[in-house]
């Protein structure tokens, strides 16, 4: 669940627009050529192979349109491969719900340098993917089914799909596990509590009471008349607790693709499901729970959390202890998104994870 800072308030955020150079594009391989780059390891300590070009035709950045079916029709998603590794294939679940993509930009400095391919993928409704403009659309059963579509068009399975689910995207992701794990090789959930009652609850006892007395009461003042078009609402939240447990950055130095997919979001979308604000649960995953559900997966689970965070630590190391073979990765420094105010600590967890499940020296109960 994303912050739901106004478009307003978000573009004042925005950095400047990066230049952009053109370069000439190789021609694509031949089928036969195509298919074994596809399926070559890694060679360690090479980049030869994971930045092999196994595009055949025009050459369009391994960016793929992927029809879904709805039982409002047929829509299209848009998802966008990064490498290639035929063990290692990481599709990323963005959070909001609403945002975009866009915030997992920093895979790129990190993931590539240790031959993990990864997938950035909008979800139906968000960035460059089809926007139905349906309420009726915005359903957690249906967002499961989605994934599942996604899956089978890139031809991923349990030899070689992990799946990354940030925010909203934990929730979607455990619901997808809980449906398909057989699917999977490894699941992570990234600051994501497995009940939305517990979020809310966490919230409003834990965290509103580390705000200013004059502060809250103004908020929730502001909450009573449900007057959360007011501006003075966000201009409460934003430094009182978007910045003490979104991202803890300095607001105005919040990294570009973090204000970019920011300011994308899908207000109905965000509404729908998730309430007016970041701060509690008021849409139609006011009641979700899945705690009880945990002991159910068997295929290997990552829960990470930030000191810091929405979603709180003790929750999410209960997860990694529930599953049958859970890691925990805790941000000393991180909040919300641990991924940027936690960099080094996040990515150097979640590579051990990943390179661990596929060595099969993963360890159940082991805190990274």
């Amino acid at each position: 669940m994303k912050s739901l800072a106004s478009l307003r308030l978000m573009a004042a955020l925005l950095l400047s627009t990066p230049l952009v150079i053109s370069c000439s594009k190789p021609a694509p391989p031949d089928t036969d050529t195509a298919t074994e780059l596809a399926t070559a390891p890694v060679p360690a300590g090479t980049t030869t192979s994971y930045f092999a070009n196994t595009e055949t035709g025009v050459q369009d950045g391994n960016v793929r349109m992927i029809p879904i079916s709805t039982p409002k029709g047929q829509f299209k998603v848009w998802t966008k491969r990064f490498g290639n590794n035929p063990k290692i294939k990481v599709l990323l679940l963005n959070g909001g719900p609403g945002a975009t993509h866009e915030y997992f930009e920093c895979m790129e400095n990190f993931l590539p340098q240790e031959g993990i391919e990864f997938i950035y993928y909008d979800q139906l409704g968000c960035g460059n993917s089809d926007n139905p403009k349906d309420t009726a659309m915005w359903s957690l059963p249906r967002y499961v089914e989605e994934v599942e579509q996604v899956r089978q068009a890139l031809k991923l399975d349990n030899t070689n799909f992990y799946l990354l689910g940030h925010s909203w995207g934990g929730i979607l992701a455990a619901e997808y596990a809980l449906k398909y794990q057989q699917n999977l090789k490894g699941l992570i959930i990234s600051n994501m509590m497995m009940s939305c009652p517990a979020y809310g609850k966490y919230a409003q006892e834990v965290l509103a009471k580390q705000m200013k007395p004059e502060v809250l009461a103004e908020i929730r003042q502001i909450e009573a008349k449900k007057d959360f078009q007011n501006p003075r609402y966000m201009a409460l939240l934003m430094p009182n607790f978007y910045a003490e447990h979104i991202c803890r950055l300095p607001l105005d130095q919040w990294p570009e693709p973090i204000t970019r997919s920011f300011s994308k979001m899908n207000q109905s979308l965000y509404v729908t499901m998730q309430g007016p604000s970041e701060f509690g649960v008021s849409g139609k995953l006011l009641n979700w729970d899945r705690t009880a559900d945990l002991p159910k997966l068997s295929v290997p689970v990552l829960s990470i959390g930030g000191k810091y965070d929405t979603m709180d630590p003790e929750h999410m190391r209960m997860i990694a202890s529930k599953v049958q073979k859970g890691n925990v990765l805790i941000c000393p420094q991180g909040s919300h998104m641990s991924l940027y105010d936690d960099q080094q600590t996040y990515f150097k967890g979640l590579i051990t994870f990943l390179k661990s499940v596929n060595e099969g020296t993963m360890k159940p109960g082991t805190t990274l």
